[in-house]
């Protein structure tokens, strides 16, 4: 830390808990073009790459759950994750397409963009967000 400076803490990584982790393998690749590699070690855990290391974003995990799937009324009770895309209306439909389910339809935030929230294959909630500066 240098002097006169507060640094403050960054979320750097994010993992995703799946059922049928073929399924939201598949689910994520398809939708986002995201690459899922196996990890190598002891452990079943899938890397997650969101993109190029020289663009804004974080990456990921993948890994088997290990308890229930999260209950369709129950209240939202971890970090949700928000993706930005290029077009929300496509994103939404290829969601859907893919086995995921539009939970939130799009919303504006006034200034800043559109965004909504999904379920993907194994009922986790995510966000997408496109920038739209004109959104109202």
């Amino acid at each position: 830390m240098r002097e006169g400076v507060i640094i403050t803490p960054r979320v750097i990584h994010f993992e995703i808990s799946a059922g049928n982790v073929e399924r939201a393998k598949k689910f994520y690749e398809t939708v986002f073009s995201w690459k899922i590699e196996r990890s190598e070690g002891s452990m079943e855990y899938w890397n997650i790459i969101t993109g190029e290391q020289e663009e804004p974003g974080i990456d990921g995990g993948l890994m088997k759950r290990q308890g229930g799937e999260p209950g369709a009324d129950a209240p939202i009770s971890t970090y949700i994750c928000t993706i930005d895309i290029p077009n929300i209306d496509e994103y939404l439909r290829r969601i859907q397409k893919h086995g995921g389910t539009v939970t939130m339809e799009k919303k504006p935030i006034r200034g800043v963009g559109w965004y909504a929230y999904c379920l993907d294959t194994e009922k986790n909630i995510f966000g997408v967000m496109q920038s739209d500066k004109d959104a109202r």
